[in-house]
């Protein structure tokens, strides 16, 4: 084959596939703008619909993803490609995909199980699969939670439907647990007055339900106190710790001691 006939043939095949080319760039182009409009427009409808958080970011990841399949269908069908051919094959394959990623249909299934029945929203506290965190995000197939170390758990939905999910933010309300132990020589009723007081000077520590101080064991060398004040989600850590700090200054201004372990030092003679 001579030079020309070369030529003249790569003329033909950029006529016959070098506009298809051209146009298959142009829609892809075209249809991802369009594709940003409809998901900003689908995100202020969601908005002023008062859709939860949650529910927003796990539909526009579906619709997007939605979207981006059916230009690809378009970009290939301008290239000549038989869309219901390639319908079929897409259907085989997908079942093919779908046998192999058992999992991840479960994560899809677990993600829509999560939206329909909304055990948490994003920026709630919850513990599950053995993690404790804020939701940050709410994907198709994944969870993300944030821990109080600020560490990133990526959680699957699947498993995280099928298990069981303790949501601290629910209520509104928290209640700490502490249990300081004062001496046997103390005075009960003035150590539980001044743990109370402790707990009543906290702003942040509610009214309703009221904190409460009570006897709850009789330890080997102390006896113990249940201190257990109530407060909103987000005081939670600042009252647990503050008042660990406010009760051991209180005990030790009332001449109250808190026990704690006296080692004995034995002195040889000699």
């Amino acid at each position: 084959m001579d030079v020309q006939k070369l030529i003249d043939k790569g003329i033909e095949l950029g006529s016959e596939y070098g506009l298809k080319v051209i146009g298959a760039i142009i829609i892809w182009i075209v249809g991802s703008w369009i594709i940003k409009k409809i998901m900003r427009l689908a995100s202020k409808a969601m908005s002023s619909a008062s859709y939860d958080e949650s529910l927003q970011k796990f539909l526009k990841n579906l619709v997007g993803w939605i979207l981006k399949v059916l230009l690809i269908i378009a970009i290939l069908g301008n290239l000549g490609v038989e869309t219901t051919s390639f319908a079929a094959i897409l259907a085989a394959a997908g079942l093919a995909i779908g046998m192999a990623l058992q999992g991840s249909l479960a994560n899809f299934a677990g993600g829509v199980l999560l939206m329909i029945f909304k055990p948490f929203k994003i920026g709630d506290l919850i513990e599950a699969q053995g993690e404790l965190g804020s939701v940050k995000e709410i994907e198709i197939f994944t969870t993300k939670l944030v821990t109080p170390q600020n560490k990133l758990v990526i959680i699957p939905n699947g498993a995280l439907s099928n298990g069981n999910i303790t949501n601290y933010s629910e209520e509104g309300i928290l209640t700490i647990f502490h249990t300081i132990g004062v001496s046997y020589d103390a005075d009960i009723k003035q150590a539980k007055k001044v743990l109370l007081d402790v707990l009543k000077s906290q702003d942040k520590v509610l009214s309703d339900p009221a904190p409460m101080v009570e006897v709850s064991g009789l330890g080997e060398s102390s006896v113990d106190f249940a201190v257990r004040p109530s407060v909103k989600t987000a005081d939670y850590w600042a009252v647990y710790f503050a008042t660990l700090e406010l009760s051991k200054e209180a005990l030790d201004a009332a001449g109250i001691e808190i026990p704690y372990p006296h080692s004995v030092e034995i002195q040889k003679e000699g």
